[in-house]
């Protein structure tokens, strides 16, 4: 089974900060953008084609493609979305992340991590291997606060070539002296007051499922890896791209290591099959997300040829290229 949780952060809309939309406040879209094209092979409640603005192809459709090579499809779980998501969702009833610099980003994460415990505990009773990944732009900001906040040394990705680590540092700092002078210190306190909501519930989902569970992202997964880590909980191993590993600007290797995690990364080998879009990856940009690396390797798990993979990603994107 491959479920993938959305949500939004309010950080997104602060310019510079998310590359996972053609304006910052249209970030805010993304995940339910992403949702259709994953559900469907299409975007349907806008005229958008699913590149960047520099055509490079996004991360949902290389999940789409794995949906279409696999039969598998993923279930989405609404963490807390600005917009009403527009194809079916399990739904924790959360609200769309704060800015952790001026108040506590997500006032309900006991509630969410509660909430996704119960959803754990229902896809135990469907399935004995879960690939769980998100959609949360803007996310690597809210994970690079979490991983600090917990103690860590850490930096994040970002789906820009160019990572915008100044501002994330900036807003960082600001986040930390607040929760600081507010003595929080316990991991779920942290993610009120710095994470987003997707965070409590992927680390109630991987608390309570009884199966093999793998996180399907990055740095955004990594962060709840952690939280786990300091609830004394399993810390699933992690499936991201080699985009995610060779980003020198994120030290993911580094930081896995810190957390005590497990990673493994997907080379589509993007760079050889022809495609200018798909080969921006290897330029830096995107690299990850909606569980685009998990997706890549639960078709190899499920027993597809690595060539039949890149293949059938490159067929997908170039329908809208």
């Amino acid at each position: 089974m491959m479920a993938l949780i959305l949500g939004n952060t309010l950080l997104s809309t602060i310019p510079g900060i998310s590359g996972a939309g053609p304006t910052p406040e249209k970030t805010l879209l993304t995940p339910n953008l992403d949702a259709e094209l994953v559900t469907t092979g299409a975007i349907t409640s806008v005229s958008a084609r699913p590149n960047t603005p520099t055509g490079c192809p996004t991360p949902a459709s290389i999940t789409r493609s794995m949906v279409e090579l696999t039969g598998l499809a993923p279930i989405f779980i609404n963490a807390g979305l600005v917009h009403p998501p527009t194809v079916p969702c399990l739904d924790v009833y959360g609200s769309p992340g704060g800015d952790p610099r001026k108040e506590d980003a997500v006032p309900q994460a006991a509630q969410l991590y509660e909430r996704g415990e119960m959803i754990g505990r229902l896809l135990s009773q469907y399935s004995d291997f879960l690939m769980l990944g998100e959609c949360v732009p803007g996310g690597t900001t809210t994970a690079l606060c979490v991983l600090r906040a917990l103690g860590y040394n850490a930096s994040v990705s970002s789906a820009f070539a160019e990572n915008p680590l100044g501002l994330k540092d900036s807003i960082c700092r600001e986040a930390l002296a607040r929760i600081e002078a507010a003595g929080v210190h316990e991991p779920l306190d942290i993610l009120r007051a710095t994470g987003d909501p997707m965070m409590p519930v992927a680390a109630g989902i991987a608390s309570t499922y009884t199966g093999e569970i793998f996180f399907a992202g990055g740095t955004q997964m990594l962060a709840v890896a952690a939280i786990l880590k300091g609830l004394h909980k399993r810390v699933p191993r992690l499936a991201t791209t080699v985009y995610v590993r060779d980003d020198p600007s994120a030290g993911f290797v580094r930081s896995v290591a810190d957390v005590g995690a497990t990673a493994y990364f997907v080379d589509p080998n993007f760079g050889d099959i022809g495609h200018p879009g798909l080969a921006r990856y290897c330029i830096g940009e995107v690299k990850e997300g909606t569980g685009a690396g998990g997706a890549l390797m639960l078709a190899y798990l499920m027993g597809h040829k690595p060539e039949e993979i890149t293949q059938k990603v490159y067929d997908f994107v170039r329908q809208y290229a």
